[in-house]
């Protein structure tokens, strides 16, 4: 089986606990994730099978959007409702307005310090283990970028947000960002990924669909590269990449660090890398797919 499957993530399951499943549902070992949910977060979740796991860093590329509802006025260790609450404070006199007004801050490129309670490995140890084991890590940050964040209902203490966000965007340190800056606290208390690139909720099914569905829940290796530039070769051409050889391109070809190679017909064939050589631009294979 090789493909992706696009996966309606039920809450209190782990990405790894997805995973397992489905490995003993379909009988399949080659299984891999393109990009971590929180155990108590919902939504799409991308699975890569078979070949489509040479894949996963591709689509783990893809910019994210999340529906997330946060609660204003308690604070916990792990920017979620399921931490130890560490504060609460009074948010009565918050007005929509004035949280709207903090939005911008939040927008752009902005740096985020990465959660202690997070999946990111330190020394090749998951940080929230880390933290649990009381080991000591020093605090580090990095930039994402949020295209935009709707306010959808504020209904105090919950408000209801649209983000649209680059990969590696943490949502409930929005949420504990955006409660210190409004001066009384706050954490995500519910989190619904919508989107994925082109994986959107509305197409995704669950594990008890994909268990009848099987092969007939599976997308095709190409909606793992439609935002890698393309090019299609003969089957000439396709022979001598595919056999691990390169290939001289026209001068006035573009460098690309990664295309993805298609044959005449419409299937994904390789991954390959324009190189300069001898001043000569040449398509050097990088993964070679066996398709029937």
């Amino acid at each position: 089986m090789d493909g992706v499957l696009n996966v309606l993530k039920p809450p209190g399951m782990t990405s790894h606990d997805v995973v397992s499943f489905l490995r003993r549902a379909l009988k399949i070992k080659k299984i891999g994730h393109a990009g971590t949910l929180d155990p108590q977060a919902t939504g799409v979740l991308p699975l890569c099978l078979g070949q489509a796991t040479r894949l996963v860093e591709f689509l783990m590329q893809q910019d994210k959007e999340y529906l997330c509802e946060m609660t204003l006025g308690i604070t916990t260790v792990t920017q979620d409702a399921w931490g130890e609450v560490l504060q609460t404070s009074d948010y009565s006199h918050l007005s929509r307005e004035e949280i709207e007004s903090k939005i911008p801050q939040f927008t752009g490129v902005i740096t985020q310090t990465v959660p202690a309670y997070s999946a990111v490995k330190v020394e090749g140890i998951p940080l929230y283990k880390r933290t649990r084991l009381g080991m000591k890590t020093k605090p580090f940050s990095r930039q994402v970028v949020v295209y935009k964040i709707e306010i959808i209902k504020y209904e105090p203490p919950r408000l209801t947000f649209m983000v649209n966000c680059s990969k590696g965007t943490y949502v409930r340190t929005i949420c504990h960002d955006l409660g210190e800056a409004l001066g009384v606290g706050g954490h995500m208390s519910f989190l619904l990924r919508t989107k994925v690139g082109d994986f959107t909720l509305k197409e995704s099914n669950t594990l008890e669909e994909i268990s009848i569905l099987k092969e007939k829940a599976l997308l095709p290796l190409e909606v793992c590269v439609e935002g890698l530039p393309q090019i299609v070769l003969s089957e000439e051409e396709l022979k001598k990449i595919k056999q691990g050889q390169t290939l001289a391109l026209p001068e006035t070809a573009p460098l690309l660090k990664d295309v993805a190679v298609f044959n005449e017909e419409g299937k994904l064939e390789a991954i390959a890398v324009f190189l300069t050589v001898n001043n000569k631009i040449i398509l050097k294979p990088k993964k070679v797919f066996k398709r029937e």
